[in-house]
């Protein structure tokens, strides 16, 4: 049974990687898109290769939430709670695909494990432990601030740039800022591989410890990397269009400027939360806020609130839903563990 489990959970770790990269193109290619600074099968291809190269590098970041943050039980008991968490993840990363929303994936994840854990523990089951204040001090506040951040940067920074490109006329304008969207596309997508690949891989690396094989290869990180990095990329490919229609198009009218804007903002935050404070971060919630921060600093009414109000209940209600299914997963698999 624990192998079964454990095949089981490396199985849906691949179909998370896959979910993620299927469900968060859209973060990396909306704006260039919509501004027509790259084809749509060119930004995806892209955005996957940019991926999967982000992931090959992010393995610092996911070594450091193995050894220092989390102690999962070992054998089926562990595996069981990262099992429900997963499928909690993968389930809610469907549900708002199919819904045209953006959701946070990292916030998926984590709902999912805490539910299970939390259904673990009111069974009085062996459960994951952290050091105290962990969840909220290292993942829970950067979760909430950074959409304000993002939002913030974003509106400050559209005076400096219409600023500086005063004297320009709009064609050079529009020119600059579409080749300037394009490379920002390539750099969002690999701090996306940054702070996503590593979810997936701490959680394969988890499941290795909980059977005992963490310390039995030296390539081990780099098995997980791989499997992880060609996943995301995969998923990549496919392209969540449905998702990208919501934030290019229904959310905010947006010009190339407010795109580069968006993208360089999302970008930067990505990169300082993986390499500078190794804290994880939501693409989804950097790119939307900083989208809809950088498109409500216009003269005309930009953003469509009423979609953006979804778009933050969607937000809000990730943690809950996916916690509950993860306990509901927890609670299922319980009698086999």
């Amino acid at each position: 049974m624990e192998l079964l489990l454990f095949g089981a959970v490396i199985a849906v770790s691949g179909c998370y990687a896959f979910i993620n990269g299927f469900h968060d193109v859209s973060n990396s290619v909306a704006t260039a898109v919509r501004t027509r600074a790259l084809l749509p099968h060119i930004a995806v291809v892209l955005a996957a290769v940019f991926n999967f190269v982000g992931v090959l590098i992010s393995g610092a970041l996911a070594l450091l939430i193995v050894e220092r943050a989390f102690n999962v039980p070992t054998g089926a008991a562990g595996l069981g709670l990262l099992l429900s968490g997963l499928l909690a993840a993968c389930g809610w990363g469907i549900y708002t695909w199919w819904l045209r929303m953006p959701s946070s994936s990292t916030h998926a994840l984590l709902g999912g494990l805490v539910g299970a854990d939390l259904a673990a523990t009111l069974l009085s089951r062996p459960n994951v432990t952290a050091p105290d204040g962990y969840l909220w001090g290292q993942l829970g506040i950067p979760l909430l601030l950074s959409p304000l951040i993002a939002y913030a940067a974003a509106y400050v920074l559209v005076y400096p740039a219409t600023w500086i490109s005063r004297y320009t006329t709009p064609s050079e304008a529009n020119r600059s800022n579409r080749i300037t969207q394009a490379v920002l596309a390539g750099v969002f997508s690999l701090g996306h591989g940054l702070q996503n690949g590593q979810r997936a891989i701490v959680v394969v690396l988890l499941a290795f410890g909980a059977v005992g094989l963490a310390g039995g290869s030296a390539y081990l990180p780099v098995a997980a990397h791989l499997f992880v990095a060609t996943l995301l990329a995969v998923g990549t490919l496919f392209g969540g269009w449905r998702i990208t229609h919501t934030l290019g198009y229904r959310l905010v009218r947006i010009d190339p400027l407010r795109g580069a804007i968006a993208q360089g903002v999302s970008s930067l935050m990505l990169f300082v939360g993986a390499l500078g404070l190794h804290m994880p971060l939501s693409s989804t919630h950097t790119m939307a806020s900083a989208i809809v921060g950088a498109g409500s600093n216009q003269r005309f009414a930009a953003v469509r609130w009423r979609v953006a109000l979804r778009v933050l209940l969607v937000w809000a209600l990730t943690a809950f839903a996916s916690a509950l299914l993860g306990a509901v997963f927890y609670l299922a698999i319980d009698p086999v563990l």
